[in-house]
């Protein structure tokens, strides 16, 4: 009995490990209009990925990234890497907020250390049990 039980957790640890090598890309326009991710993230900190036009910019403060997860089980891949971006994007926000940044720019997916840069989708790796995203940007003071 042991020795199944062993086995069925060595077969979901490694399921897990595979499954969230599934790298899917998602309009970042989706995932800001669900889960009240405009209300949520607010105008405090303004947000730039790759590629878009920024507003000129008085100094960087530092470059840093995040990578959230969460919970997949039972969830569509777009519902779960969805509601992680935006966790992701909270985390960039509340760490802006922390520093002193007033926009975090040149926001690009990098999963593993691994960037994709787009201004209109973002990168999550998707399993059966968990999603994640994970993105690097800039911190910076805009010029008034």
């Amino acid at each position: 009995m042991i020795s199944v039980a062993v086995m069925a957790a060595a077969f979901m640890a490694s399921s897990a490990a595979s499954a969230g090598n599934d790298m899917l890309k998602f309009p970042i326009e989706g995932a800001m209009a669900a889960n009240d991710a405009q209300a949520r993230l607010g105008d405090s900190v303004k947000f730039y990925f790759a590629g878009q036009p920024t507003p000129a910019i008085a100094s960087k403060i530092i470059s840093d990234k995040t990578s959230q997860r969460t919970n997949g089980f039972g969830k569509s891949a777009e519902k779960a890497c969805n509601y992680v971006f935006l966790s992701a994007m909270l985390q960039l926000q509340k760490r802006a907020q922390d520093i002193g940044a007033d926009a975090v720019v040149n926001i690009v997916s990098n999963f593993n250390n691994v960037e994709f840069a787009s201004a209109t989708e973002f990168q999550c790796a998707d399993g059966a049990l968990m999603a994640g995203v994970a993105l690097k940007g800039d911190f910076v003071k805009l010029a008034r």
